[in-house]
Order: C-alpha cells, then sequence, then structure tokens
C-alpha cells in the first residue's frame, strides 16, 4: 500500500475516458494538488480554465466493470490563504416573482485562516464584520470514467459521480462509485473551504487545495454512489427535476439495505420511513444532487 504524491501538469473539464496519469493498486494512497473551480492555483494564477478542472484521472490496478471504487477522504488542506464566491442567491432557489429584483452577479474574496480556523470576507459588507464560518473542507467535484466512451462536463453529475457539491464529501468520508471502465479512473477537484446545504450561490468557498485519499477496489456492484462516515451512511442520487434525485437516492437505498443489513423492503421501509434524513446536495448545477441518509445506530450489519 504505496503513497503516491502528484503534481498536475494539465487538467480536465469532462470527466471521461483519458490517458491516465498515474496508475496505482488497490489500497493505494495519492496525495494530489487540485486548482480551485476558475483554474485559479495555489499561487493564484491562471492554470486551466473552467468549470471546475479535474486532477487525474488515476487507473486503479483489478478495478473492472461492474466493480466499486471506494474512496476514503484522509485529508483536505487549502493550499492558499484566499478563495472565492458569487453572490447574490442563484436564480434556481428564489420564486420567479423575486428574481428581477435580485443584484447583479458579483464575485467576492475570502480570508482562509487555518490557525484561527475560520474563513471572513475581505470587504464584509455592514452587518457581516464578525461573520466568521468555520473551516469546513469538501469536495465539490469527484468520480469515475462513465461507460460507453462518455465524457460528462464537470459542471454536472451522474452515476459515475461528478459535481455533486455536497459537503459530507469531506475528511472522515469514504464515499462510493460504480466502476465503469478498466481501472476505474478517478478524477477529483474542486475543493470548498466551507459551503452551506445546496450551494445555492453557485459556489462554495473556491480553492486550491492539497488533497489526500486512499482508493480500494471492493468486488460488488453498485447503481448510483454511496458514501460512509462514522455516524451515517448515504446514497447519491444525481437527475433533474429534483423528485428524480431523491428516487434515485431512496431507490440505492432500500438496495443498499437489503444487501449488507438484510432487510426486505417491508423492512427497509419501516427503517426509512421513520429515520431517514434527505439532504440537498446541489440545486445550482444541471442535475440536481440528493442524498439519502440514515444513521448506523438504526443498522446492524449482516
Amino acid at each position: 500500500m504505496a503513497i503516491h504524491r502528484f503534481r498536475p501538469t494539465r487538467y480536465y473539464n469532462v470527466i471521461g475516458t483519458a490517458e491516465p496519469v498515474l496508475r496505482v493498486a488497490d489500497g493505494d494512497t495519492i496525495i494530489a494538488d487540485t486548482i480551485d473551480a476558475s483554474g485559479l492555483d495555489a499561487q493564484e494564477a491562471q492554470a486551466s480554465k473552467g468549470p471546475n478542472p479535474m486532477t487525474g484521472p488515476f487507473y486503479v490496478e483489478g478495478a473492472e466493470p461492474g466493480d466499486t471504487l471506494a474512496v476514503r477522504i484522509d485529508r483536505l488542506t487549502p493550499s492558499r490563504a484566499t478563495g472565492w464566491t458569487y453572490s447574490p442567491l442563484a436564480f434556481t432557489v428564489l420564486d420567479p416573482a423575486a428574481i428581477p429584483e435580485r443584484p447583479a452577479t458579483q464575485r467576492v474574496v475570502w480570508d482562509i485562516s487555518p490557525n484561527e480556523g475560520v474563513v471572513r470576507l475581505q470587504n464584509p459588507p455592514p452587518g457581516l464584520e464578525s461573520f466568521t464560518p468555520p473551516i469546513q473542507p469538501m469536495i465539490g467535484c469527484f468520480g469515475v470514467a462513465p461507460p460507453l466512451g462518455q465524457a460528462f462536463s464537470t459542471s454536472t453529475s451522474a452515476q459515475n459521480g461528478g459535481n455533486m457539491d455536497y459537503r459530507r464529501f469531506a475528511p472522515g468520508t469514504t464515499a462510493w462509485f460504480p466502476v465503469a471502465v478498466p481501472g476505474a479512473l478517478f478524477y477529483l477537484g474542486d475543493g470548498h473551504a466551507c459551503q452551506g446545504d445546496g450551494e445555492i450561490v453557485g459556489t462554495g468557498i473556491e480553492t486550491s487545495f492539497e488533497m489526500e485519499v486512499t482508493l480500494t477496489v471492493l468486488k460488488r456492484k453498485i447503481t448510483w454512489p454511496r458514501g460512509e462516515t462514522a455516524d451515517d451512511i448515504f446514497t447519491i442520487g444525481n437527475a433533474r427535476p429534483l423528485d428524480q434525485a431523491l428516487q434515485h437516492a431512496t431507490t440505492e437505498m432500500q438496495r443498499w439495505l437489503g444487501e449488507d443489513y438484510g432487510l426486505d423492503a417491508r423492512a427497509a421501509s419501516h427503517v426509512m420511513g421513520q429515520v431517514v434524513r434527505y439532504d440537498v446536495g446541489n440545486v445550482f448545477n444541471p442535475a440536481y444532487t440528493v442524498a439519502c441518509r440514515i444513521a448506523k445506530k438504526w443498522l446492524t450489519r449482516r
């Protein structure tokens, strides 16, 4: 189980079947540099065009179509002291009648202060002089190559992952992706220093990162991305409209409860009907992201 330090020289704005930049063994760890959603690197130089330039792809030995790639997020460290967001709220989260009153889009800069563990606006508007939310790093966009030679834009998401912007994709989480091509071809990028649910301004606090992940091949089949933290399991649906994303996530959770916890459809409905939680991962991009989440304390693995 080796550790690979990778510094990219090119980036991708699609997740597809490209020539791998590195081949790694099942169980290896990758430490990789990523740039922000607009292509700025750790020195704030323009290293690539947007949207969401990806580092990779990484070929994982032993990963075959029908397998699952487990990605343990070990560490996400911002590699510069600033990030940026847009304002105001995105069109997609406002009543249509409110859109004519919406101010023009503005890009603003935030200071990232690891020693204090907070972020703060460089030029806060009145009332936000003391607004210092905590640094909560997350991966906005990551996943594996889709089937049939397809290449999906990094502005959207699908069964292979992609731009999900779900803030539980953070250190301590293991994400699962369905493998569709030999080697899985794993990509990652679009790190956020902080973000609320939904990416409702069109961004998180976008910045460059050093990301550390460990890749493991599971000889099992899944349909949609899954994830696991110390406390929860969750499934992801990526689609539009929003109700379709919810349906994908719910169906995938029912499958998981049958496969690993021995619950038939009726038993799964009892659990899900009372303790399931739905999180909105993204409402801004072409595909909505919905997570179906259950606390592990309600489940017994078999």
